[in-house]
């Protein structure tokens, strides 16, 4: 049963007749209420199907908006994640949770969620158990965040450009920036994605610092398509004659995030939930209220826009 219901929602989710947040719900019903089949395999799929699906949207944005987007976005994506990262630590500490656990939620927090956890905590040498809890604390807050932003966008009426840039911002995962995004608008899609992609490079000095700080010699992991996904946006202006291919190029890379915040749903379940524990997911909830709270009141007031 279980499994028959996995890939009937694999197929919903593909053929484009639910949207992106009704496809993490229906996720997150079957991972709370049945046993995953392939839990280690759907966690994969989902990784992969993130990465090309982001390619895939590449295809249908213009490079001079990407580089203006990124451009504009860099200076807000540098303080906000260095500002993000003290004050992570800082809650970390007084709410009296792991050291390890801490920093990884603040980094997760700071750059893009699960995929900065997956990146510094093996040079961090975090056990399973800390992996687990900081990436069910982050996972839990993404999800709230992608039903969550556009309701307040569309109650604030934010312009489609605010509000891609403050889910660049306060948004942990690419998949709910996304998501969250695409159902804002295609403005909205074209910032939150290019900055949110510009914010995920910071994985790299992160995960270089954290490895001189620690003096690990694990392997650090780059983020290579991101470079994919501008190549795309090149090509996309560079080649109008090709408009039809990258236009359905582009509609698969909709459908596959469609998927992947499906499969990213079915992998949040009560084990996952017992694990987090409370002090970890009240100083993720801190911390996010904060950065989205501080982000949304700087994009109202104009002091940063793309």
């Amino acid at each position: 049963m279980g499994k028959r219901l996995f890939f009937l929602g694999i197929i919903l989710a593909a053929s484009g007749l639910i949207s992106p947040p009704f496809a993490l719900l229906a996720g997150l019903v079957y991972g709370l209420t049945l046993t995953h089949p392939f839990h280690v395999e759907s966690k994969s799929l989902a990784k992969f199907l993130l990465q090309a699906s982001v390619v895939g949207l590449g295809f249908g944005m213009n490079l001079h908006e990407v580089v203006h987007a990124g451009r504009s976005g860099f200076l807000y994506t540098a303080v906000s994640i260095t500002a993000v990262m003290l004050l992570g630590l800082g809650l970390g500490y007084l709410i009296h949770v792991s050291n390890k656990s801490s920093f990884l939620i603040a980094a997760g927090t700071a750059i893009c969620g699960g995929s900065a956890i997956a990146a510094v905590g093996p040079i961090a040498e975090a056990s399973e158990e800390e992996m687990a809890v900081s990436l069910g604390a982050v996972f839990i807050l993404n999800s709230v965040a992608l039903f969550l932003f556009p309701v307040i966008g569309f109650a604030l009426h934010m312009t489609q450009s605010q509000f891609g840039l403050w889910s660049a911002l306060a948004i942990h995962d690419t998949s709910s920036v996304v998501g969250a995004t695409a159902k804002y608008g295609p403005v909205a899609l074209a910032v939150g994605t290019t900055v949110k992609l510009a914010r995920a490079l910071w994985i790299v000095p992160l995960s270089v610092v954290t490895a001189l700080t620690l003096k690990s010699k694990a392997r650090i992991q780059w983020p290579w398509f991101i470079l994919v996904f501008c190549i795309a946006a090149f090509l996309n202006t560079l080649l109008p004659t090709f408009n039809p291919a990258f236009t359905a190029l582009s509609r698969l890379g909709k459908i596959g995030l469609t998927v992947t915040l499906f499969l990213i749903g079915t992998g949040l379940n009560q084990e996952t939930l017992k694990k987090v524990g409370v002090r970890p997911l009240l100083q993720g909830i801190t911390l996010w209220i904060i950065v989205g709270t501080a982000t949304l009141a700087l994009n109202l007031s104009n002091w940063n826009h793309i």
